[in-house]
């Protein structure tokens, strides 16, 4: 059963969700941004169906993640390009992968990151400012300039005295 959409969700998490939550999007992006950028790769390396490849890649051409860039007429062939908003997700997804990493892959990471400095690649969400890791423990939440009661934070507005 296919789920409602979290667009007029007045959440970021739920409108960001609704561009990229879905199983498949993720590891579209993942690909587009190692190199796997045509349709043909991205079919072979996934094993996804055409038509749910082509859906998926429509829907995140649509909603700006991706661009799409035509590099044959003969016959029609693209390759998919991440935009600025897709390349502003990578850092998020090797987050995930990395929590995969460690909670759901008891054999060891599958594939490792290195950063340009030469490193492996650990990944940190980290203050801005301080830069101490950010827990559970170390964030309080407090109504942005956005924040009203609307459906996706009606009880969060409440708690957090927003409009």
């Amino acid at each position: 059963m296919p789920r409602s959409s979290f667009a007029e969700f007045h959440c970021s998490l739920a409108r960001a969700l609704d561009v990229v939550g879905d199983s498949w999007s993720p590891l579209v992006i993942r690909d587009v941004h190692l190199g796997i950028d045509t349709f043909e790769e991205i079919t072979r390396d996934l094993g996804i169906s055409r038509a749910l490849l082509s859906a998926r890649l429509e829907h995140l051409v649509a909603r700006g993640i991706l661009d799409r860039v035509s590099y044959s007429d003969r016959p029609p062939r693209s390759r998919y390009l991440l935009t600025e908003a897709g390349r502003d997700l990578v850092p998020v997804l090797v987050a995930l992968t990395m929590w995969g990493d460690r909670w759901r892959a008891p054999e060891g990471p599958p594939i490792v990151f290195r950063h340009d400095c030469g490193s492996v690649v650990e990944a940190h969400v980290t203050c801005s400012s301080c830069g101490r890791p950010i827990t559970t423990d170390s964030l309080t939440p407090f109504a942005g300039p956005g924040g009203r009661s609307a459906p996706g934070t009606i009880v969060m507005a409440e708690r957090l005295g927003a409009a």
